[in-house]
C-alpha cells in the first residue's frame, strides 16, 4: 500500500506542475479520493473528498469532504443519502468574499446495466446546498444526471468516460456540464487509479482540467455472493 500511495502522490505532484492561474482556457487540476466500503448485503458507506486547484498547490479553489450511506436494492440498483462539506475560494475570480462554506445534503439513485455488450451506469442526484456567506446564509437546490461507461482493455487497464449535466431548480435551469475521459489502472483487486481530462462548461466559461483519482473498494461481508 505504501508503494501505491507513493505513486499516487508522485503523479499528483507532476500534474500540479501543469496547472495555471487563470480559470478559463488554462490547465487546472482536480484530485479525487473515494472509498466504498460494503458492510452487508444491503448497506455500504462511501467516504472521500476532492481538491480543485488553479495552480500548483498555492492556489487551491475548492476542498470537498463527503460521506454517504448506500442501500443496495439489488446488484444493479442502489440509493444513497450523503453529506458534504465544501470550502470554496473565489478570490482568483475577483469575487467578494474570499471563502464560501457550503453544507450539502444529497439524495441519489444509481443504476447499472448493459447496452448490447457495453456496460452503462446512470446516476441521478438531488442536492440541497446551504451556503454560509459574509452577508448571510442562502439555500439552493440542484439536479444532477450522469451517464457513463467503463471499458476493460485488459486485467490492468480500462477506459472510463462519462458526461454529467447539472441544473438549478430555482432559476437558470441549465447551469453546468462536465465531460470526462480517463485511463484507469487497476493497482490491485480493490484499488484503481484514474488519470483523466475533464472539460467543464459553467457560467459561460470553458474550463480544462487534469484529473487524478484514486478509488478504493473494500468488502466486509462474511458471506460474499
Amino acid at each position: 500500500m505504501k508503494y501505491y500511495l507513493t505513486t499516487f502522490i508522485f503523479i499528483l505532484t507532476i500534474s500540479l506542475g501543469f496547472s495555471q492561474t487563470s480559470p478559463e482556457d488554462k490547465l487546472g487540476s482536480w484530485y479525487t479520493y473515494f472509498g466504498n466500503h460494503r458492510l452487508s448485503e444491503k448497506l455500504s458507506i462511501v467516504a472521500g473528498g476532492q481538491i480543485w486547484a488553479y495552480e500548483p498547490a498555492t492556489n487551491l479553489n475548492l476542498l470537498l469532504i463527503k460521506a454517504g450511506l448506500n442501500y443496495h436494492i439489488n446488484n444493479k440498483l442502489k440509493v444513497e443519502l450523503g453529506y458534504s462539506f465544501l470550502d470554496i475560494d473565489r478570490s482568483i475570480q475577483g469575487l467578494e468574499g474570499k471563502h464560501i462554506y457550503e453544507n450539502r445534503i444529497s439524495e441519489q439513485i444509481a443504476f447499472k446495466h448493459k447496452l448490447v455488450n457495453l456496460p452503462i451506469d446512470q446516476r441521478f442526484r438531488i442536492e440541497h446546498r446551504l451556503f454560509n456567506l459574509r452577508v448571510g446564509n442562502s439555500v439552493k437546490h440542484r439536479l444532477r444526471y450522469r451517464l457513463g461507461t467503463k471499458i476493460k482493455l485488459n486485467k490492468t487497464l480500462f477506459i472510463r468516460a462519462h458526461n454529467e449535466v447539472l441544473a438549478h431548480i430555482e432559476k437558470d435551469f441549465f447551469s453546468e456540464n462536465r465531460l470526462y475521459g480517463a485511463l484507469g489502472i487497476n493497482l490491485n483487486k480493490s484499488c484503481n487509479l484514474q488519470l483523466g481530462y475533464l472539460y467543464r462548461y459553467i457560467n459561460d466559461l470553458n474550463l480544462h482540467r487534469l484529473q487524478v483519482s484514486l478509488f478504493i473498494k473494500t468488502d466486509h461481508r462474511k458471506n460474499k455472493s
